[in-house]
């Protein structure tokens, strides 16, 4: 199975000190015992978790600190990183969007579809998107 990270997700992988970390390392191995997943990245997902690390004070990255992270993750030896170009334009938004808010959301899910991939998320209300569970 392929899995677009969505931005959060992919911050939530790739900074050990956030909150729910564990969370989707726990999910990643729990699917790595049983397939090997494949997960994937495009530019709308790197560009954000470079922004997002670089504009949080309490994480302490520069713009420079945050790529050399996402390069290093995605470069590992441990987990398996695609990226997918990005071809969408605004015509592939889905229908259920309605709200700026879901706008990105949308795209990402459409294009996760497209590339015969699932984009996975915290976010319940994504239609179609794998909700990654908690380890309780």
């Amino acid at each position: 199975m392929t899995y677009l990270l969505d931005v959060n997700a992919l911050v939530a992988l790739g900074f050990l000190q956030h909150e729910f970390h564990e969370r989707v390392a726990s999910w990643i191995y729990t699917l790595a015992s049983s397939e090997v997943p494949e997960l994937v990245t495009c530019s709308i997902t790197e560009f954000g978790f470079v922004r997002v690390l670089a504009q949080a004070p309490e994480y302490g990255f520069t713009v420079a600190h945050a790529r050399t992270l996402l390069l290093r993750l995605k470069r590992g030896n441990t987990l398996r990183f695609a990226f997918i170009p990005d071809d969408h334009d605004v015509s592939h938004v889905p229908a259920w969007v309605k709200t700026a808010k879901q706008i990105t959301d949308g795209h990402l899910a459409e294009l996760a579809r497209a590339k015969g991939a699932i984009l996975a998320t915290f976010d319940r209300r994504i239609p179609g998107a794998y909700l990654i569970p908690t380890h309780d």
